[in-house]
């Protein structure tokens, strides 16, 4: 199935394409302003800023193929390590914010400690999960198509490359520190996520496209192709999806939250726990990181990919097996230790160089760390999804061992 989408998704292609040229814009223009003011404003250093910035910036690249390498090397023993890494790397970063000691690293040193005890917590929640996630994660990694490893390099160079363009309009916005140059920082933030998300999303359509095939029906097929056909059809639900996803997934993480701690302690508290399980049980049927393996495969867009793909798992039997699925968790956590250690980084960094910059300097390295590695593993949660879509399509086939089965039936008798 191929054809040019409909009007939304050209419509957010089109608004990508016009956000990209206006930033690039607005980054020259702030880069070349604060080289000018930082020969009258003696409390900008750019030598410094850059220095400190950009090194932290190549070096998230720089551990986020590291991450992706191990991941490929020995999934398993990864993803274990993980789980009890990334606590213990956010709580150092949290440390390290409350040293630093200005206002806005104490209030991020709060959110670093809480979120540390909060992955902590969570990693002994789901520590039954785990071995079936390892599984699931050896079982889909095997195969490597050809030139996926390749299109991974060139993508965390041009994240590198980009995120360091965005970061010299940061630092040209720094010099002048207005009001105005506030938003600007905030609006190329906001690129740089969107941005992200996408190349993130670009690899996860691509390869779980090209996986998906070698599952479902044991071919290859061109890669060139594969490219080729998600820049031109689904760019747009790309757009869409990088925006959409991540916002219902953020508000059934709520939900999901406000259902466990509502419990049954009293009627009105029962009725709003029921409330936000059934929102969170029906919002992820609307955008979902599943739905990407349709708008590559079918060129769907990525709200009626979602709904396809949902249910679907449904009618396999698959629901409460895709709830517990780890893998997300894990790609997440990845993402949260990388932006940590590249936030150690950077904020020790600027402790002996220059300290008034070691705020701004950790948190903008936490980012590019946590997006990076986000980009890296887009390839290995594109296995995963493509394998379960696979699968969810015809359980019945030969391409697929009895690890879900026997998982359902896990779950169907610890709820008996």
């Amino acid at each position: 199935m191929r054809r040019d989408g409909n009007l939304l998704n050209k419509l957010f292609r089109c608004i990508f394409y016009i956000q990209f040229l206006l930033i690039a814009i607005l980054i020259i223009f702030l880069t070349f302003r604060g080289m000018l003011s930082a020969a009258h404003n003696h409390h900008f250093h750019p030598k410094k800023w850059y220095l400190l910035v950009l090194s932290s910036t190549a070096f998230s690249g720089i551990t986020g193929l590291l991450w992706q390498a191990f991941t490929s090397y020995n999934p398993s023993r990864t993803l274990r390590t993980t789980f009890w890494l990334s606590p213990l790397l956010t709580c150092a970063f949290g440390i390290l914010l409350v040293i630093i000691g200005t206002p806005g690293s104490l209030a991020a040193s709060i959110i670093a400690l809480a979120s540390a005890i909060l992955q902590s917590i969570y990693a002994c929640w789901v520590n039954p999960r785990i071995e079936h996630a390892c599984r699931i994660l050896t079982i889909s990694l095997p195969y490597h198509p050809p030139k996926v490893k390749t299109t991974v390099i060139i993508s965390i160079i041009t994240s590198t490359l980009y995120s360091s363009f965005l970061m010299s309009g940061i630092g040209g916005a720094t010099a002048t520190r207005t009001k105005i140059d506030t938003l600007f920082i905030f609006l190329i933030l906001g690129s740089l996520t969107w941005t992200m998300q996408i190349i993130k999303n670009m690899m996860q359509v691509t390869v779980s496209h090209i996986k998906y095939m070698k599952f479902a029906c044991g071919i290859e097929v061109d890669f060139k192709a594969v490219v080729k056909s998600a820049a031109k059809y689904s760019m747009g639900s790309i757009c869409i999806g990088s925006i959409l996803v991540p916002v219902l997934a953020v508000i059934r993480g709520l939900a999901r939250t406000v259902s466990l701690v509502s419990g049954d302690v009293d009627e009105f508290m029962c009725f709003c726990a029921n409330c936000c399980s059934g929102v969170a049980s029906r919002i992820v049927a609307y955008g979902n990181r599943w739905g990407f393996v349709h708008v590559g495969v079918y060129n769907k867009g990525i709200v009626q990919a979602s709904m396809d793909t949902w249910d679907m798992f449904r009618r396999a039997g698959m629901e409460k097996l895709i709830d517990s699925d780890l893998t997300s968790s894990f790609c997440f956590l990845c993402g949260v230790a990388e932006g940590s250690v590249c936030g150690l980084v950077g904020g020790t960094s600027a402790l002996f160089i220059h300290m008034s910059y070691a705020t701004e300097v950790s948190l903008y390295a936490f980012l590019t760390g946590y997006f990076m590695n986000r980009v890296a593993m887009a390839s290995v949660q594109a296995s995963i999804t493509a394998y379960y879509v696979a699968y969810a399509e015809n359980p019945q086939s030969q391409q697929f061992d009895s690890t879900i089965p026997s998982y359902i039936r896990g779950l169907q008798r610890s709820q008996a």
